[in-house]
């Protein structure tokens, strides 16, 4: 079990890092003059690969979680309230996710209707979510 257990924090901090530099690519591409085409196209390419890596990176992170979950009872029982509340952070961090990817498509078709203080706020959300991960985790508090 602390096999799989190593293995899914490392999918998970990597997961975590692809979703707190890809709203940074937002951030910059929010930033891009529209006369400049190659600057916009190689932030593009970027925030592409890297929604891709974080995508690849999600599934064993949640697989690994879930089999911590269901195969070895991590969370079941009476006093463990916690993970029912960690499982709702995981399904905003899944929906932030998702998010990123439907910004990215916006920014491809040229729909973006944000500006880049907007994606400067929308980048803390990670933060916040992995915080709220955590502790709950760690403590335990309910």
């Amino acid at each position: 079990m602390l096999w799989i257990k190593a293995f899914h924090i490392v999918f998970v901090a990597s997961w975590f890092a692809g979703l707190f530099y890809l709203p940074r690519i937002l951030v910059n591409l929010a930033m891009v003059r529209p006369e400049s085409v190659a600057e916009r196209d190689r932030l593009l390419l970027m925030a592409r690969k890297l929604f891709r890596f974080t995508t690849l990176i999600a599934a064993p992170a949640l697989g690994l979680g879930v089999w911590l979950w269901a195969g070895y009872g991590i969370g079941w029982g009476p006093g463990n309230a916690w993970m029912h509340a960690k499982l709702g952070v995981v399904l905003l961090v899944i929906g932030y996710h998702h998010s990123c990817g439907v910004l990215l498509r916006k920014f491809e078709a040229n729909l973006n209707r944000h500006g880049h203080v907007w994606y400067r706020w929308y980048n803390e959300a990670p933060v916040l979510l992995l915080l709220t991960a955590v502790l709950l985790v760690v403590l335990k508090p309910f």
